[in-house]
């Protein structure tokens, strides 16, 4: 990665591309930061920049609107002289003319790139995968697709286990429909959280009435005058579905860096100041893949709103005078199901040493994820303060011990207060 150092002018302009979480971030801390040059912020999708979080959650459910799924009003982009280039896409980058081409033929120079265009869902490779009824869900069109596709009575199958999948499962079966999880690993949320938590979870699951197909590989879709009628397991067995919702991962949005000569490697590899091998160039969010501090440096691509924000807000103070420090914030994550507010701080493995923590007032508890006796990651139910307490742990070197988090006794604050 080049070592050079770049500090923005009032005269520079930066370029954006990717409206999301992360891309909308990085124009508005830019700002905050008292950056003065011409910010333009370019998306693919006709809309204001969204979260998307609640898309699979609230917005799908009826209980936000679409005022309160964007993130600013227009007025906010227009006070601060950020440049909406929305549904119209990136082509193409030029490194030696320093400049962006997009799918209208305008050409967008820039001081600064940064690059934030997220991922897009893994296509289902099977039979019967492009009927009516088959849906993904990653942008709000997905949703608004989605949400007339429940009436009553549908059967709903959800190919996928992870957090998204688990989220769609939740609100269909809180609305009264039948549901089916069709996981082809083990246990559900197996790539995000421990077995525990993933057992919790399923019996939740299974509790409202879901049918949790775990370890089922998926042969086929069946279907009747063009639409969705069911999934072939690779048993055998056949999975009656009126609605069916893939959600078997993402894909880095990477494929713009990679034929503009940048490394390309699970995303757009960065260094630890998430800058490209090329200087005036930036990678940030769900598709920049960078040696993550938590993970023991390993290259890391995280999908969160947290990695987002804070990617976009490391880059912005780089550019306007900060350090060139490595990236160091604390990677935390939460999924909401069926009452289960799940939240998640740092990184774990496969391997790691789990001890469980009750809240003896009730039923929360969070678990406590070892490597080597170090503390590495802490998953809460229904425990925002033992998040909380987590997200500071894990920031600095004062962690608890394994003995220390089995002993219900124990302070595991009093660890972080100055003795007096």
């Amino acid at each position: 990665m080049s070592e050079a150092r770049t500090v923005l002018t009032g005269q520079d302009a930066v370029v954006i591309i990717g409206a999301g979480q992360a891309g909308f971030q990085a124009a508005a801390s830019l700002r905050d930061e008292g950056f003065a040059g011409r910010i333009t912020l370019i998306g693919d999708e006709p809309y204001l920049p969204y979260q998307r979080p609640p898309l699979s959650k609230t917005y799908l459910a009826g209980s936000l609107d679409e005022e309160g799924l964007t993130l600013r009003p227009a007025s906010f982009f227009e006070r601060n002289s950020i440049e909406l280039l929305m549904g119209d896409t990136a082509v193409a980058i030029d490194r030696d003319k320093q400049e962006v081409k997009l799918a209208s033929g305008r050409l967008v120079g820039y001081a600064h790139l940064i690059l934030a265009t997220g991922t897009r869902p893994r296509p289902l490779v099977a039979e019967g995968a492009d009927l009516a009824g088959v849906h993904i869900l990653r942008t709000k069109d997905d949703a608004d697709a989605l949400r007339p596709c429940l009436g009553d009575g549908s059967r709903v199958a959800v190919i996928g286990g992870g957090f998204i999948g688990m989220e769609f499962a939740a609100v269909a079966a809180d609305a009264g429909h039948e549901v089916v999880v069709i996981e082809g690993l083990a246990r559900i949320m197996a790539r995000s959280v421990s077995p525990e938590l993933s057992e919790y979870v399923t019996a939740a699951h299974r509790g409202r009435g879901t049918r949790m197909l775990l370890g089922s590989g998926v042969q086929r879709l069946t279907g009747d005058a063009g639409r969705v009628t069911g999934v072939v397991l690779a048993d055998g067995e056949t999975a009656a579905a009126d609605v069916v919702l893939v959600g078997i991962g993402v894909l880095p949005n990477a494929e713009l860096a990679r034929d503009a000569g940048l490394e390309v490697a699970n995303g757009i590899a960065v260094d630890g100041s998430l800058l490209t091998a090329d200087p005036r160039i930036s990678a940030i969010g769900d598709c920049a893949n960078y040696p993550s501090a938590h993970d023991s440096g390993r290259p890391t691509r995280l999908e969160s709103v947290q990695n987002a924000v804070d990617h976009a807000r490391h880059v912005a103070a780089r550019l306007t005078g900060g350090s060139y420090a490595a990236y160091q914030k604390v990677p935390w994550f939460w999924t909401h199901q069926l009452g289960l507010n799940v939240q998640i701080a740092g990184i774990g493995s496969a391997d790691d040493d789990c001890v469980l923590r009750k809240d003896p007032a009730g039923e929360k508890f969070s678990i406590y994820r070892f490597q080597s006796q170090r503390l590495v990651c802490v998953e809460s139910v229904n425990q925002p303060g033992a998040h909380m307490l987590a997200r500071r742990m894990l920031a600095g070197e004062v962690r608890p011990s394994p003995a220390q988090v089995a002993d219900p006794g124990s302070d595991l604050k009093a660890l972080l207060t100055p003795a007096v």
